[in-house]
């Protein structure tokens, strides 16, 4: 076979593996093979043989072989349609992929209840398997069981899933732990313009890091005469940042003090979950964070993370640029209560419930009803802060909102180089979008929405929201190649249609 169609084939194995929720190594164990062979099957670096071909599918319940092959996933929306009833929020993408990092700090079984079924999670999962990490789904595919090697051999890891996801820079933290000497692909992810991983070396120095940048890999050297002396200052409030010097100083045997820490959701999953592991974490919810680091772990735990707030706006952007009443259940409250005062400013017609417990028992967590509104404009511009600002991954929602409300809205999104620039891609489906600079963008509202066939933008919160401007605007609206909503959603089109949207799945032929 040539190398091409070998690619091709191996695609589709790692579609179909993934849609089963199968990791490498579970397939492998079905087919009485490694997990290395398995990887390099997908990766079409291995001759395979229509019999083993054969048994891939009858192993995945998936016919691998067919007329053309599984290209990029596309969806086809019939808008202008209203949402009702009532849908959940699931788990937060960000808690679970920093989960999945922590769990190299610990030598015992690691159950993550409801984690998310997300590309972004499945990238981890294959680096973490091919460096000897053991993992499976249970309980119907629900919960992720993860259970590491007494050695990881990091020089077998999956560079292709490193490269394709940036979580992997949280392997520094851990890692620094086991090993002397490591390197690890430059991060990947979305095509958010140049985001530097400076402050996350400049954490990890205080444990003695050092790495060096050349031919695509993080070349990292461990100098154990080194340990924090100081408080490690953050010079960047940033959540991957913040959440690398909590692993780092989880198994650092003393005690750490981070000033200028992330209190964001994510970074709070994190330090409840390091409790479970034995690590006291004082100062959760603020900007300075007390670590009593354990040298040694070694425990059988089980967690639950809480639900995403990010996931929580969509929902809600969604009911009000479609002029729908929706109930969204399991709203991690505290985390959008900045989101909810802009849009009450605004007139968003909206009723909370009462407070309840998420399943990790310490985030707050209701069950809110949007109703159709007539919003204006807000006053002030809209622009992220650190929590408990206005979240950076909800800034463009509110393009989408503005786009429906009356009068200009100003957003400077400041954090990103270049994400604002794919906001202007609304005007496609009939909005009003003017790009100042790269950071800032005026909306004039309301709209007339109509529809598009257009490429899917390459960042994950301006592909979801192009998406939502699909469902309300009338006709039929085409979004191509939607991988990166994927890297972040669980079956989103699936949802949405159980609460009545029209959303197809398809690819060419």
């Amino acid at each position: 076979m040539t190398d091409d169609y070998l690619s091709r084939i191996g695609k589709l194995i790692r579609d179909a593996r993934q849609h089963r929720g199968w990791t490498q190594s579970q397939l492998a164990e079905a087919l009485g093979t490694s997990q290395s062979a398995v990887n390099r099957i997908e990766r079409g670096n291995q001759n395979i043989s229509l019999e083993m071909i054969a048994r891939i599918g009858e192993a995945l319940d998936s016919e691998i072989v067919s007329l053309g092959y599984a290209g990029p996933m596309h969806l086809r929306v019939v808008g202008g349609r209203r949402l009702s009833g009532a849908i959940d929020v699931k788990t937060s993408k960000n808690a679970c992929v920093a989960l999945l990092c922590a769990t190299l700090l610990n030598a015992g079984r690691t159950t993550l209840r409801r984690v998310a079924r997300i590309e972004e999670v499945y990238r981890i999962l294959e680096v973490l398997g091919s460096i000897g990490v053991r993992t499976r789904w249970i309980n119907d595919g629900a919960d992720l069981e993860i259970v590491p090697p007494a050695e990881l051999d990091l020089e077998a890891m999956d560079t292709e899933a490193a490269r394709r996801t940036r979580s992997v820079i949280m392997f520094l933290g851990p890692l620094l732990h086991r090993m002397d000497r490591f390197r690890i692909p430059y991060a990947g992810g979305c095509d958010l313009g140049t985001r530097t991983v400076q402050p996350h070396m400049t954490a990890l120095r205080h444990f003695g890091l050092e790495v060096t940048a050349t031919d695509g890999m993080y070349h990292s050297h461990v100098d154990r005469s080194v340990a924090p002396t100081r408080a490690i200052v953050l010079t960047e409030r940033g959540d991957t940042v913040t959440e690398n010097a909590l692993l780092a100083a989880a198994r650092h045997d003393g005690v750490t003090v981070i000033r200028n820490a992330s209190s964001n959701y994510m970074v709070q999953d994190l330090c409840f979950f390091l409790e479970e592991l034995g690590v006291k974490v004082e100062g959760v919810g603020t900007t300075t964070l007390t670590v009593h680091g354990v040298a040694h772990i070694d425990r059988d735990v089980d967690y639950s993370p809480s639900e995403d707030p990010v996931e929580a706006m969509s929902l809600l952007a969604a009911a009000v640029i479609t002029e729908s009443e929706l109930t969204i259940r399991r709203v991690p409250v505290e985390f959008l209560e900045i989101e909810l005062a802009v849009l009450e400013e605004m007139g968003l017609d909206h009723e909370r419930g009462h407070e309840y417990p998420a399943d990790n028992g310490r985030t707050r967590l209701v069950d809110l009803t949007v109703r159709p509104s007539k919003l204006q404009a807000p006053i002030d511009k809209i622009h992220p802060m650190p929590f408990p600002g206005v979240n950076i991954d909800n800034v463009p929602f509110f393009a989408a909102i503005a786009a429906v409300a009356q009068g200009s809205t100003l957003i400077h999104d400041w954090v990103y180089d270049n994400r604002a620039i794919y906001l202007t891609e609304l005007n496609r489906l009939g909005a009003h979008v003017k790009l100042l600079d790269p950071h800032r963008v005026l909306v004039e509202g309301p709209t007339r929405w109509r529809s598009a066939e257009m490429m899917c933008p390459p960042a994950l919160r301006p592909a979801v929201v192009v998406l939502l401007a699909m469902m309300a605007a009338p006709g039929t609206s085409v979004l191509r190649n939607v991988y990166v909503i994927n890297r972040g959603y669980e079956d989103l089109a699936e949802r949405l249609n159980s609460i009545g949207a029209q959303i197809e799945t398809f690819r060419d032929i």
